[in-house]
């Protein structure tokens, strides 16, 4: 906390005034203004905060105010900026800042608050995934983030350089600075544990005073964090479900997860990173294999409950069953239907024999009292749709429409079914107790359990079931035409009603955050860019190609009409001609014809009612399969189909016909070609704008209303995942939220560029060689010969043939290249980090993908093929791994709960947080600023 200790003086007077000063460039009527726990600064209401006015000093524009306070006084503060009505347009990210003033001060001073406007990387330090877990040993708990000068509660000094003077801040008599000086200071650290010191980097800080009046002034001169060599750690990226031990009954366990921390220390890895582990049984078969399609948001899945640790009391006939389980289900991918079938059996009968006794203990008294907002619903739902053998809620009679009333019915303890309700309830405790213990191990152990926060629930879910003004749900979410897939990607989830969701500040949200906070202490952003804009596909679509950007600008009918466009039919029905059928199915083009399409026109057709949208073309094909009428494969004659569906230049607004969207890739349509020139080149100007330049704005506003609620809404570190069609405003936006983005080296984010450049990667990012939506680093460069050789030569620098193989070599210069990158995080799939010893690439590296985003119905079943146990026992992998991870510069995580001593050194200064760069600052090469020689490179052959 701020405590002005400088200040001295016997006597004691009534008042001293506080200035607040802050540089920041606003834009046309927009101001700045300071908002408090106390009524001179709006009690907590921004429009009654203090407004500051703004004066142009040099190149700045600073914005300051005062107020007069009694002595004793103390608040916290924050800035925000407003309109000329003082509604917030944005705010500060991180905690409050807090002021207290002593008792005592000499008549007349004046106190001034030289500050920084706060953004999302000056509170990096005070996320749970570096206070509770990578300095959690060096941590003081008292630590309060605070405006100025920091206490120093660690075992060090910090002193700063002056006019060729070394003085400690902890020197309270100090004089206050003279009229029209000038003061220019570094900062140096000296750790009582070690003995060591250190200068910050950079240039020195300045502070100046320009001011006629004798009055003492004491300037508190906030600046930002102590500069040095920023903090870096690596970790290993797994599904839960591709998890493998002795112990595990077909699949990954949440207390697996403890051997796999155990690992990651070995290796010198400080975060595990798992994809969505919430309750995804919505079709009760493989399909629910889908991690991003949750049932709930809340209930974590079944499917990762170890049933041996139910009970300490397992009789001998369950002890037999779970091992002969174990056997059958010990394949090489997981059986989704089989081991979920298979553990709910086993767990019914250990809930049966122990129910009373679990039910009726504090502990599941104490869980059922802090979820039961969640609870209860999802036991109900889950009942329901095993009761109607469908998640589809139009079925379920009365209960298709969610209220309380008939929730308290269906969960009352009087019901006949009340027992299934508590066995949902029993499974969901057992659950989170499991995965609490292995949250808890991997804290101790320093490792970061790092979730994933996925950007969509499947329509059919407790969600929407009890929110459904939440969401629209005539809409589906998904992704426009990117590297992932040329068609674009339709997901399946309803797009969210963000207006209905800001009514009560996104509680729903909140809560999401707050619930996986108390498990993960990281967290990744599924699909970030859907926070500025998402693809909106109306619910009749199948594919993902013919959607529109939700929120966006369209084009109106009067904007299309100036430019000299106005046959809007011609540009928004499928343009579908004789010719056209002909080139697409040949002799067929007639059969085609006369089952799917009217000719309203010579040579000019259109789809006929029951057939014109892409689900019910589906349903139609699957009828005339069935009756042997279709003379062609049915799924060339689909793609063909909605080829012809999707020949538009325009997408007519479903709520506003005036208005449009430039369906994506119009140019590629012959609906386009067939154009004159001067409507092609209009249309092409009109689609650059939509998709490149007028929305910009928007979708930044978009995204500064919903995503800072996220963030802080608990207390996790978040990455955003930022790939596919990156609009320009999504990078300064995480920059200033203190958000940290994804980099895979095959998907740069320059356009001119083939391969990143890992060397060139900004600080507050996470850098991988693959991601789970790709193939892995062997099956990448396996696949594509011309690649391989076009990597080997501009990024290994070989004019050699490149081996058809991905050999160790190969995959050691890759990872090494991503540990040495400048990235906070280095992050390697597990199957990518396998590739570094010959003996675990027996297996065909195709296998090792654990997603095709081109596929909607992918078997998300991938498990490695080598236990945690005998990675445990493999010395020699474990060292290459660590080495790299040392050699690369990057923080080793302590061994035997033992706290390093670089690490105590790194944290223990000015509230720990001179370790991590700004948000845009690039860092040296590590073998530069570590001290550490680099190795010499390998010769791939």
């Amino acid at each position: 906390m701020m405590n002005p200790g400088l200040l001295s003086g016997n006597k004691s007077v009534n008042s001293v005034k506080i200035t607040f000063r802050l540089p920041y460039f606003t834009q046309w009527g927009q101001s700045l203004l300071v908002c408090g726990s106390v009524p001179v600064l709006g009690s907590g209401n921004v429009k009654k905060g203090l407004l500051l006015s703004p004066c142009h000093q040099g190149s700045e524009l600073i914005w300051s105010g005062s107020i007069t306070v009694p002595r004793g006084f103390q608040c916290q503060y924050n800035y925000y900026v407003v309109d000329d009505n003082k509604n917030v347009l944005r705010w500060e990210m991180g905690k409050k800042r807090e002021l207290i003033l002593p008792e005592s001060i000499q008549s007349g001073q004046e106190i001034e608050f030289r500050d920084l406007w706060q953004t999302g990387s000056d509170a990096l330090p005070f996320r749970s995934a570096f206070r509770d877990v990578i300095f959690r040993q060096s941590w003081d708990s008292s630590i309060e983030k605070t405006t100025g000068v920091n206490h120093n509660n660690f075992e060090t000094d910090v002193y700063y350089f002056a006019d060729n003077s070394c003085v400690s801040t902890s020197d309270h008599q100090q004089n206050p600075l003279s009229s029209n000086s000038k003061f220019s200071a570094q900062i140096l650290r000296k750790t009582h544990q070690s003995g060591n010191s250190s200068i910050e980097n950079g240039p020195n800080r300045e502070v100046s005073i320009n001011s006629s009046r004798n009055e003492a002034k004491y300037i508190f001169l906030s600046d930002g964090m102590m500069r040095e060599t920023p903090w870096r750690g690596a970790g290993v990226a797994i599904p839960m479900f591709s998890v493998r031990s002795e112990s595990d009954l077909g699949v990954g366990e949440f207390l697996d997860l403890k051997l796999l921390v155990d690992w990651a220390v070995a290796s010198g890895f400080h975060l595990v990173q798992l994809l969505p582990i919430n309750d995804t049984s919505v079709h009760g078969m493989w399909w629910d294999s889908y991690p991003y399609s949750s049932l709930s948001v809340f209930a974590l899945h079944p499917l990762y409950l170890r049933v041996q640790a139910l009970s300490e009391n397992l009789p001998e006939e369950i002890k037999q069953e779970i091992e002969r389980a174990k056997q059958q289900l010990d394949g090489k991918d997981v059986d989704y239907e089989a081991t979920m079938a298979t553990k709910l059996s086993i767990a019914k009968k250990v809930f049966t024999r122990e129910k009373d006794l679990i039910l009726n203990s504090s502990s599941f008294q104490e869980f059922f009292s802090e979820n039961e907002g969640w609870l209860k619903p999802y036991a109900a739902f889950c009942f329901l749709r095993d009761f109607f053998e469908t998640s589809e809620r139009s079925q379920w009679g009365r209960f298709a429409h969610y209220s309380e009333d008939k929730l308290e019915k269906l969960v009352s303890k009087e019901s006949l079914h009340y027992e299934i309700i508590c066995f949902h309830y029993y499974v969901q405790y057992h659950l989170h107790l499991q995965l609490s213990e292995a949250a808890e191990y991997a804290r101790k152990k320093g490792v970061i359990l790092k979730g994933d926060l996925p950007i969509g629930v499947d329509r059919n879910s407790v969600d929407t079931w009890v929110y459904p003004n939440l969401f629209r749900m005539n809409t589906s979410t998904g992704a426009p035409p990117d590297y992932f897939d040329k068609n674009g990607q339709n997901w399946g989830f309803p797009t969210y009603n963000w207006e209905e969701m800001s009514k009560d500040n996104y509680a729903w949200w909140r809560a999401r955050l707050t619930q996986m906070g108390k498990y993960f202490t990281a967290y990744r952003i599924d699909h970030i860019l859907g926070f500025f804009r998402i693809w909106e596909l109306p619910d009749h679509a199948v594919t993902g190609l013919v959607g529109k950007f939700r929120p966006s600008i369209p084009l109106s009918q009067e904007e299309l009409e100036k430019e000299g466009i106005w046959d809007f039919n011609r540009l928004s029905r499928p343009y579908i001609r004789q010719e056209i059928l002909q080139e697409k199915f040949g002799p067929a083009w007639t059969f085609v014809a006369t089952t799917f399409l009217n000719e309203y026109d010579k040579n000019c057709y259109e789809f006929k009612e029951d057939c014109n949208t892409e689900k019910k073309i589906a349903s139609k094909l699957k009828t005339c399969a069935e009756s042997s009428l279709l003379l062609e494969n049915e799924d060339k004659v689909r793609r063909s189909l909605f080829d012809l569906l999707q020949n538009i230049v325009l997408i007519r607004d479903p709520e506003d016909p005036r208005k449009f969207y430039p369906r994506f890739n119009l140019e590629d349509t012959s609906s386009f070609q067939a154009l004159d020139d001067q409507s092609k080149n209009v249309l092409k100007r009109l689609y650059y704008d939509y998709y490149f330049q007028r929305q910009e704005n928007l979708w930044r506003q978009n995204a500064l209303k919903t995503l800072p609620v996220l963030l802080n809404s608990s207390d996790m570190l978040a990455c955003g995942e930022d790939l596919g069609l990156i609009p320009s405003c999504v990078h300064p936006v995480m920059q200033e939220l203190g958000l940290v983005g994804l980099r895979i080296q095959r998907m740069p984010n320059e356009p001119d560029l083939e391969f990143g450049i890992p060397s060139q990667y900004s600080y507050m990012t996470v850098c991988a060689p693959s991601c789970h939506d790709c193939s892995t680093l062997r099956a990448w460069w396996e696949e594509d010969e011309e690649r391989r050789q076009r990597f080997f030569k501009n990024v290994v620098e070989s004019d050699e043939l490149p081996p058809d193989r991905c050999v160790p070599e190969v995959a050691h210069f890759i990872i090494k290249q991503h540990f040495e990158a400048p990235s906070m995080w280095a992050i390697f799939p597990l199957q990518d980090l396998l590739a570094l010893k010959e003996e675990y690439t027996a297996r065909p590296a195709t296998e090792e993908t654990i997603n095709d985003p081109t596929n909607p119905k992918h078997y998300w079943r991938f498990r490695v093929h080598v236990t945690l146990e005998s990675l445990l026992k493999d010395n020699e992998l474990k060292t290459i791994i660590k080495d790299l991870v040392r050699w690369g510069g990057r923080s080793l995580p302590p061994e035997d709960s033992q706290v390093e001593g670089s690490l105590v050194s790194a944290s223990s200064s000015v509230s720990g947080k001179q370790q991590f760069a700004s948000a845009g600052e690039k860092i040296h090469h590590p073998s530069e600023s570590n001290g550490v020689p680099p190795k010499d490179p390998v010769a791939v052959r």
